[in-house]
């Protein structure tokens, strides 16, 4: 009886470990340093990356730096105490992190620039972002297309906004916009009353849609008291926000005068809502999905003793070296796509966005 027993509870035992449900092993801890919590698409980063890895068996330690340098640096110094495996870093100033990574580098501990180019060291060993020149390419090309532009209409006003000065992205957001502007600028065909161009003039510190507005109620005082704008540049659906607020301020955005042509990026929701009221003319979405399966991926390849992917290695130039880069590809989302786009694809429910 009692080797009976005995036998039913080591069968027993066997099959409640052939049914019970694997886990994914234990890889270690990846540090995590997101910029702030005050744009959506960060928290949606961090969400991200946070299941991808931990889908993969790795720990997270996901810290988020609210705007503020020294704490993004303190933060990163704990994580490498802390001895992180690998660390993914969307850096506030790409330009204040250079002894913090030394640090990791003497540590052993790779480091991913995640989004935006950490600039000025050796010690960054690879970059996952989305293709930032297009992004400025698609930006101005719907301004292009909704004024009507190639088929001769014009002209028209417009001014110019980048984003934040210490983000290496502002520039690529801005040399591809001008790449598709500047002809038509430099043809009369666009003109920009204020003269303001260049991002020593048109960036805005944080990418804050608050300055942004400031700055537009300033061009508009200025420059159209009796003129009309009929578009503006705004790289960031945040700043697109500030600039509207700033034109529904002087009469623009009613059936009497209806808003410029606004671009943006990002495709937040207060910007899908805007699209689809009919006030902001588009976003370009970077699907934060695809960016944390590509870093996850880079993490699991560099941590398996293999060579990540990358499918560009003459763009990112940090000021030290050519950083390894991974590419995705930015979508233009307006009002004739943003259902296929961003509910269709599951990003948004549609009750987020109506």
């Amino acid at each position: 009886m009692k080797k009976r027993q005995i036998l039913i509870a080591t069968l027993a035992l066997g099959l409640a470990g052939a049914f019970a449900p694997v886990r994914a092993q234990d890889k270690g801890t990846i540090g995590i340093s997101m910029p702030t919590k005050s744009s959506s698409r960060w928290i949606s980063d961090g969400e991200s990356m946070t299941r991808e890895l931990r889908a993969k068996g790795y720990r997270t330690d996901l810290q988020y730096a609210e705007d503020d340098i020294p704490n993004q640096l303190a933060q990163i110094e704990n994580m490498i105490t802390k001895g992180v495996k690998v660390l993914v870093v969307a850096a506030i100033d790409g330009t204040t992190l250079s002894k913090a990574l030394q640090s990791a580098a003497d540590r052993g501990i790779k480091v991913i620039a995640y989004d935006r180019l950490i600039k000025g060291t050796k010690n960054v060993d690879y970059y996952a972002t989305f293709d930032n020149f297009q992004v400025g390419v698609l930006q101005a090309s719907s301004i292009v297309e909704r004024l009507g532009l190639t088929q001769g209409k014009g002209p028209f006003n417009i001014e110019l906004f980048g984003g934040s000065p210490d983000d290496n992205n502002a520039f690529f957001f801005y040399d591809g916009a001008m790449s598709v502007l500047k002809p038509y600028i430099d043809g009369g065909r666009l003109v920009v009353r204020s003269k303001q161009t260049g991002m020593d003039k048109v960036g805005t510190l944080r990418w804050d849609g608050a300055a942004a507005q400031a700055r537009m109620d300033n061009l508009l005082s200025a420059f159209y008291g009796k003129e009309k704008i009929h578009a503006v540049l705004s790289p960031y659906d945040g700043i697109s926000i500030g600039i509207l607020s700033s034109l529904k301020g002087v009469g623009y955005c009613t059936a009497q005068q209806p808003c410029p042509v606004v671009s943006g990026q990002d495709a937040e929701i207060p910007s899908i809502k805007s699209i689809v009221r009919g006030e902001q003319h588009s976003t370009v979405f970077k699907d934060t999905r695809e960016l944390a399966k590509v870093t996850s991926n880079m993490i699991d390849a560099m941590l398996s003793g293999r060579t990540p992917e990358v499918n560009d290695t003459k763009s990112y130039h940090n000021g030290v070296k050519v950083v390894p880069s991974y590419l995705l590809k930015p979508v233009l989302v307006d009002a004739r796509n943003w259902k296929a786009s961003l509910v269709a694809t599951g990003y948004y429910k549609e009750g987020q966005v109506k």
